[in-house]
């Protein structure tokens, strides 16, 4: 992954580290963003995540943890609060009654929509692009990511 192989030893420069740079600004500004929207329902981060990862499919603890990279204990923990809420419930898997799965009620996808419409970063700073842009911007990021 991003780290520098043998085979290229020569050092970033400095438009590389600099467009680096400007994706770190950009991730601690859509944590920031989450955390606020997450605020304003009386969630955490990491229940907002949570609760948006579900409201798109049910999913068992164990994958549930790996798309968080956190211990299943903690992700137990996490949706046991939000089916406190009504926000979450636990349900057999249809394809396997043995296992447990975490899926979003009604209520509980509503406010994922909330979360995902109360993010200041997708309206702001993103509507100030023009279609291509955004466009463009896109297909670079997915680049990135499929690299």
């Amino acid at each position: 992954m991003g780290m520098s192989t043998p085979s290229k030893p020569h050092r970033p420069d400095a438009l590389t580290m600099e467009v680096v740079e400007l994706i770190g600004d950009v991730v601690a500004r859509f944590y920031a963003d989450y955390e606020e929207a997450a605020g304003e329902h009386a969630l955490t981060g990491p229940q907002a995540r949570l609760l948006s990862l579900l409201s798109l499919e049910p999913l068992p603890m164990r994958k549930l943890a790996q798309k968080l990279k956190c211990e299943p204990s903690n992700v137990t923990g996490i949706v046991d609060r939000l089916e406190s809420r009504g926000l979450v419930e636990r349900r057999p898997d249809p394809a396997d009654r043995r296992v447990k799965v975490a899926a979003a009620t009604d209520e509980g996808r509503q406010v994922a929509r909330e979360l995902r419409e109360g993010l200041h970063f997708a309206r702001e700073p993103l509507a100030g692009l023009s279609e291509d842009e955004r466009r463009s911007l896109r297909d670079l990021l997915h680049r990135m990511l499929t690299d």
